[in-house]
């Protein structure tokens, strides 16, 4: 069964910043990674599910255009649009996911530190969801922590392989470490240097 919401709730109600998202060298070092690997400088239109109380959403709004974030507890958004209120180029929306995936299409979807709190059943619909919002063209970026979370149904390990099984999209880059997987996909496999014409474009190569 996926976690329930009272469960961030709680933990909001306990503490601003449960994972000590502002302090941890882990989760500086996670947010530089997450922003290292874009395969792009620039994006029309970003989705970050789980947004927390807005640490990542702050350097996604940087990015990109429009940023739209959600989060299951109503604490957590409050505290997010606390520091995202001088960026006019961001939404937030409270959302159960799956069941209440947004309308639109982004392209690029961020499921940090997320999918393990959902069982294998609404993983599922959130990966199908996932696919049928990106643009052509488009990026979904995953990271997870590695180690156990009780009250987790899923591992990272997991949630990223089934991410790669159901996606059925090329993967750009993969980053494994102890402490956590950085996977990215993309709708084509075309590579930052191939887009910027310094490698050949294989895509238009006849078959051997």
């Amino acid at each position: 069964m996926s976690v329930a919401d009272n469960y961030f709730e709680k933990l909001y109600r306990s503490s601003e910043d449960p994972w000590s998202f502002r302090e941890r060298w882990y989760e500086q070092r996670k947010r530089n990674l997450t922003l290292a690997v874009l395969p792009r400088s620039h994006y029309g239109s970003i989705f970050e599910p789980g947004c927390a109380n807005g640490e990542l959403s702050a350097r996604l709004a940087e990015r990109c255009t429009q940023l739209l974030c959600s989060d299951t507890s109503a604490i957590a958004l409050e505290l997010a649009r606390n520091r995202l209120a001088h960026r006019s180029n961001v939404r937030l929306l409270q959302t159960r996911l799956p069941q209440q995936w947004p309308q639109g299409r982004f392209d690029l979807i961020v499921l940090s530190e997320l999918c393990y709190y959902l069982d294998e059943q609404d993983l599922d619909r959130l990966i199908e969801s996932a696919r049928a919002a990106l643009n052509p063209g488009g990026n979904l970026l995953a990271c997870h922590w590695r180690w156990p979370i009780d009250e987790c149904p899923l591992s990272g390990d997991e949630v990223h392989r089934r991410l790669h099984e159901r996606l059925g999209l090329p993967r750009l880059l993969r980053h494994e470490d102890a402490d956590l997987l950085l996977e990215v996909w993309a709708t084509d496999a075309t590579s930052v240097a191939q887009r910027e014409g310094l490698a050949p474009d294989t895509s238009l190569e006849p078959p051997a």
